[in-house]
């Protein structure tokens, strides 16, 4: 396949990219690991594609107070490997282990993941169960988004013409975490997948944060069972009540690869295996 007739620019500045992304059609080229096939197969078809792999200030990794904030140019290995990520937002650097193979990681970006929002993908999930807040910046200037609210629905987020995801912040956390994922093959997208992170004092839990991907239209925060563990030993029984209230939580879809049914099931077992490691 190749992919339908485009024009194309390559944005020598952030002002430069948000003035072409103004255009009818236009969509950003960053990674281009999720963007090429589709573009190939035609199931994308934009006017126009603005290239922001110039703009080398949308890639870095610093530590700022109490947040780690990462371009959205950052290629994701790059964060994977990066030691300010791994001690700082453990659930990250163990997710990104997760997303592709080692090759498209060393092409794909942060921010091209979370904009392209597969609810599916891990870094969505990830953002969701962190309280990540990303930063978008458009003809109308800048604005902050929590991650929760980015995601619409679908492959969709509130990403509106001209607008540029330039930077993602996470909060620093030093937490217990641990995810669990049912994929059909190795490094193919999650069925199901869960996300959690756990801060425990005197034997009880101190705070929780339990995030689903693939179960639901847009990455799913599982509240109810956060506020189920707070405050609790966290022994196998309350963890067993907890993984039915991730399942609870979801919204699974029904197609090809699974039943609804099949994928909130899974959402309580990977939930109870992910709780258990976290607590040990």
């Amino acid at each position: 396949m190749k992919a339908a007739a485009f024009e194309y620019v390559r944005a020598e500045s952030v002002a430069d990219a948000i003035s072409s992304l103004a255009a009818e059609g236009a969509q950003v080229l960053a990674g281009g690991q999720s963007l090429v096939p589709l573009l190939n197969m035609r199931l994308a078809r934009p006017s126009l594609l603005v290239d922001v792999n110039g703009l080398e200030e949308l890639s870095y990794i610093r530590r700022d107070g109490e947040h780690v904030e990462i371009g959205a140019l950052t290629r994701q290995r790059a964060v994977e490997t990066s030691d300010v990520v791994r001690r700082d937002v453990p659930l990250l650097a163990q997710a990104l282990r997760h997303v592709g193979h080692v090759a498209t990681r060393n092409r794909g970006t942060l921010g091209g993941s979370l904009a392209h929002a597969d609810p599916a993908a891990e870094l969505p999930a990830v953002a969701v169960a962190l309280d990540a807040e990303l930063l978008v910046r458009g003809p109308q200037g800048e604005r902050v988004v929590g991650a929760r609210k980015f995601f619409e629905s679908p492959f969709r987020t509130v990403l509106a013409p001209g607008e540029l995801l330039t930077a993602v912040r996470f909060p620093v956390r030093q937490a217990a975490c641990a995810i669990e994922e049912l994929s059909r093959r190795s490094k193919d997208l999650a069925l199901v997948a869960v996300f959690v992170t756990l801060e425990q004092e005197d034997g009880r839990c101190a705070r929780a944060r339990i995030a689903v991907a693939g179960a639901g239209p847009t990455p799913i925060r599982a509240v109810a069972a956060e506020e189920l563990l707070h405050g609790r030993s966290l022994d196998d029984a309350v963890i067993a009540e907890a993984a039915q209230e991730i399942a609870a939580a979801t919204d699974p879809p029904s197609d090809l690869h699974a039943p609804a049914d099949y994928r909130r099931e899974m959402a309580a077992v990977l939930g109870r295996r992910a709780l258990t490691k976290a607590v040990r």
